[in-house]
């Protein structure tokens, strides 16, 4: 079948099969991989992307469910060069060891401080349920989270 997205304020048009996952046509049609697919079973997050601004978790949708919607992925966060203010508070509080889980995380964060901009650390942590690092005590991905939260150019970023 045939499915039109936005992805990152492009236009992207290809002929899918009907089973095709949202995270296979992001990796394999628009060519963006840092979406990863971690367990393809909602667990885990690391697939974790914005569809029409709400956070999904990509290996659950399928790409003709996103037919005429757009998709932000972790590679349409940063603006002429310059880092979302969730990528900096991430580099800037070293919230990330393998990295497998930083793109979801990243996302999972850009879609709660839309909803919450001013969240408390339980409120961070809340938001991050259904992501899962394997490698943190998620100390520094919530210090990120509250970094951004905090900044001065959040606000511009929503």
């Amino acid at each position: 079948m045939k499915v039109e997205l936005t992805v990152n304020g492009k236009d992207v048009t290809a002929d899918v099969e009907d089973r095709t996952l949202l995270v296979h046509f992001l990796r394999d049609v628009a060519d963006l991989t840092a979406t990863n697919v971690g367990c393809d079973t909602t667990s885990c997050g690391a697939c974790t992307v914005l569809l029409d601004g709400e956070s999904v978790k990509s290996c659950t949708v399928l790409a003709a469910q996103a037919d005429g919607r757009a998709v932000t992925t972790l590679e349409g966060l940063a603006d002429d060069g310059e880092m979302h203010p969730v990528q900096r508070a991430f580099h800037e509080e070293h919230g990330l060891q393998c990295g497998y889980c930083t793109p979801g995380m990243v996302m999972a964060i850009v879609s709660l401080l839309k909803e919450n901009p001013s969240p408390s650390e339980a409120e961070v942590r809340r938001g991050l349920e259904g992501n899962i690092c394997r490698c943190t005590g998620y100390h520094n991905i919530v210090k990120a989270a509250l970094a951004a939260a905090a900044s001065s150019d959040m606000g511009a970023s929503q």
